[in-house]
């Protein structure tokens, strides 16, 4: 891929971010939660990432750190990977990205990073609404609250959009799942 038309449709990235950030915040102000404190931290969440646009702006970001945290880092994400295999129960460790309790990579940070813990609701053509309860903190705090609308609909179509945009400009048609510490760790995963 050119690496021109790469940095524009990874420049594209920030708007997207800016307002996935905002609508998140609204919500979160909505309900008065701030996401502080919380011994169930969304970082030790197994969570799978499905862009290669994603992949690609993550990546973007790690390349700019200096190469002694690149290896710390890449350390963290091979024993992520290597305490996935136990049972569930038991991988609690935090994503590689984790340090002292803040992402190294927060402005380069994915789509499910940015939305995670406040109930939402989606709406996929052809189905019915979808809705989703917030994560275990915020329903502690939370949950006797009335519902405050979350469409993530009008964000997952943007980024849907781009991500088309992304692969049709790489040449590929694929589908992406990686965890981040996955992501981290494989250059194969760029055409």
């Amino acid at each position: 891929m050119d690496s021109a038309l790469r940095a524009d449709i990874l420049k594209r990235l920030v708007p997207l971010y800016a307002a996935m950030d905002a609508a998140y915040e609204a919500a979160a102000a909505a309900y008065r939660f701030v996401c502080t404190g919380c011994e169930d931290s969304c970082c030790r969440t197994r969570f799978h990432h499905h862009t290669l646009v994603e992949y690609h702006g993550l990546r973007d970001g790690f390349e700019r750190l200096p190469a002694v945290r690149q290896a710390e880092i890449l350390a963290r994400a091979e024993s992520w990977c290597a305490e996935q295999a136990r049972p569930v129960s038991e991988a609690r460790s935090l994503c590689p990205l984790n340090s002292g309790g803040r992402c190294v990579l927060y402005a380069h940070r994915p789509m499910i990073c940015r939305l995670h813990g406040i109930p939402h609701e989606l709406r996929r053509p052809g189905q019915l609404e979808q809705r989703s309860p917030g994560c275990g903190e915020f329903n502690r705090r939370c949950d006797r609250l009335p519902y405050h609308p979350f469409d993530r609909t009008p964000l997952y179509a943007e980024l849907a959009r781009l991500e088309s945009e992304f692969q049709q400009a790489l040449g590929v048609r694929r589908r992406f799942k990686h965890t981040i510490a996955e992501m981290l760790l494989s250059d194969r995963l760029a055409p």
